[in-house]
């Protein structure tokens, strides 16, 4: 994939990994359009990278079609998407599965997973008509592994990534390269809210390092993208044997939970 020329859009590109990802693809030679629900910054991150900023819902259907629509309007037609909009938050003061009320479910399932639904309904249509694309969708390592803490937002990565391998299956043959990116620990406004304990254990990485690492791999092909080597071994060790790895895992929140003072995230 080469990305000069392009004409990009970046979801949730105001600030951590999607502003880095707006400015690493404007670096590569693309002109990128921005929105956030931070309408601002997402018009100041724009304006640096060649394109247009707005604030948009994308768990709004209809925000996120006439934001595509203005944009092909004012740029031209859409080369590259960007799903990277994504919420989390913690489930409870004992970080029980499920606990979270049903506004934080809904809201998580709108904004990490049909946010992506809705974009790929409005953009893959033009793209496969044209022959090429490439659609990312931002889900989390959490939807590999899981995250201790919030059951709603595993629950929804997992959905993306399994999204992002349906558009895969379905359009691939149509010229569209899709992609899942799986972050770890990365600093953002996001990870600034967990105990050190947990962002101390395979390490955190700058966005600007997240974001190199994300065009590298599409510019190789390669559709599930970890920005930490340590996901994939976990990952290994959850599939052979699923039992012991359970069980590391409540080893493990006990740990958080004496860590962190049996307090809440």
């Amino acid at each position: 994939m080469d990305f000069n020329g392009t004409i990009a859009i970046v979801t949730g590109g105001a600030s951590g990994i999607g502003k880095a990802l707006a400015e690493g693809l404007h670096k590569r030679g693309a002109r990128v359009a921005v929105c956030d629900l931070d309408g601002a910054g997402a018009e100041t991150v724009a304006q640096a990278c060649g394109g247009i900023g707005r604030r948009v819902d994308v768990s709004d259907e209809g925000q996120v079609a006439n934001f595509l629509n203005t944009v092909e309007r004012e740029m031209g037609p859409v080369d590259v998407y960007f799903s990277n909009a994504g919420v989390g938050y913690s489930d409870g003061p004992l970080w029980q599965a499920a606990s979270a009320p049903n506004a934080i479910w809904e809201k998580q399932w709108a904004i990490n997973v049909m946010g992506s639904v809705y974009a790929a309904r409005h953009v893959i249509p033009g793209m496969a008509k044209r022959g090429k694309g490439v659609f990312l969708i931002t889900a989390s390592a959490a939807g590999v592994l899981n995250q201790i803490g919030d059951a709603a937002y595993s629950a929804t990565k997992a959905a993306a990534l399994s999204l992002a391998e349906s558009i895969a299956i379905t359009h691939g043959d149509e010229g569209i390269s899709a992609h899942v990116l799986c972050p770890q620990y990365v600093k953002s406004n996001m990870t600034a809210l967990l105990p050190e304990a947990m962002k101390q254990m395979d390490g955190i990485i700058e966005a600007d390092e997240a974001a190199e690492i994300t065009l590298s791999a599409i510019e190789a092909g390669q559709f599930l993208i970890l920005t930490h080597k340590a996901t994939g071994e976990h990952y290994a060790r959850k599939s052979g044997d699923r039992d012991r790895w359970l069980s590391g895992m409540r080893k493990m929140r006990r740990f958080l939970l004496e860590a962190n003072h049996g307090r809440p995230i």
